[in-house]
């Protein structure tokens, strides 16, 4: 069975007189949700008591714990300052995932624009990320937790889908982070059909295997774009924008997935997720029915 949540707290969650993340993973158990990535996008700055806390709810209720590692991290800077702060931000985000109870950090690849090509910015990238796993490793710090490069949505940016997958093949431990909103950004609009998710899942599994696709991580959300690529979050009411969650839903029920999938909805990221949830479920019941009917 696929997890399903939010990226951060939602303003429903304030809303209901809620201030400390501690309360995110009771509160998600009772909307039948099981999935919660804490947000790091502007740093690591989390005590360790507060992360415990945090990682000890969620255990308690089986809600898996993600986190998303700083915005800023770019594995594609030629500046030798950057790149140690690079490792340094990836780093701090799999300390706080081991206090957190966390088993996976998502990270943003960087830009493709400081190199001389996109082939050039995914090398470099590519041996940046390989002295962050050694530094991880001396500090044993992926023994339950893995890294996720993220697809991301502007076409500047390193990170389409063959550039993660890319990534991902260093090391069996690294799973991708298919933000389908991201992919359908830079893509265009390409994401319509079930045939369409089909075919990101067959890329996937060709180049990753089926134990990684079956597992990967998830962002899902509408996102608005232009001819660069993504613009502005919206909700799943904004129907005029893509992807639909449903095609997706049908791709995880018909080659039977369990991925983690974090809704990235504009302040509706839990209720939106609720909705992802039951979509699923309605798609998986069809496809059981079949199968035993």
């Amino acid at each position: 069975m696929p997890r399903f949540g939010p990226a951060g707290n939602p303003q429903a969650f304030y809303d209901a007189g809620h201030k400390s993340s501690v309360k995110m993973p009771a509160w998600l158990a009772q909307m039948n949700l099981s999935a919660y990535e804490y947000q790091c996008g502007r740093g690591v700055n989390v005590g360790v008591d507060h992360a415990q806390l945090i990682g000890r709810a969620a255990a308690e209720l089986d809600i898996q714990m993600s986190i998303h590692a700083p915005y800023y991290i770019n594995l594609a800077s030629p500046d030798p300052d950057k790149q140690e702060k690079t490792i340094s931000y990836i780093l701090d985000s799999l300390r706080l995932a081991r206090e957190m109870s966390a088993n996976r950090v998502i990270l943003h690849p960087g830009s493709a624009t400081q190199a001389a090509s996109r082939e050039e910015a995914l090398m470099m990238a590519c041996r940046l990320l390989q002295t962050t796993l050694q530094q991880a490793d001396a500090e044993n710090l992926m023994n339950n937790c893995t890294l996720c490069p993220e697809v991301m949505g502007k076409i500047n940016q390193l990170g389409n889908l063959g550039e993660v997958l890319t990534l991902c093949r260093l090391d069996d431990r690294l799973l991708p982070c298919v933000d389908f909103g991201h992919l359908n950004a830079r893509t265009q609009g390409s994401l319509r059909v079930a045939d369409d998710f089909h075919q990101v899942a067959s890329a996937i599994g060709r180049s990753l295997g089926h134990d990684r696709l079956k597992m990967m991580h998830v962002h899902f959300s509408r996102i608005e774009y232009t001819a660069g690529g993504e613009k502005q979050h919206h909700t799943l009411a904004d129907t005029q924008f893509g992807p639909d969650f449903e095609p997706w839903a049908q791709v995880m029920a018909d080659l039977q997935l369990d991925p983690v999938i974090i809704c990235e909805s504009d302040g509706t990221q839990a209720e939106d997720a609720v909705t992802m949830r039951k979509i699923y479920l309605q798609f998986q019941e069809a496809t059981s029915s079949l199968t035993h009917g």
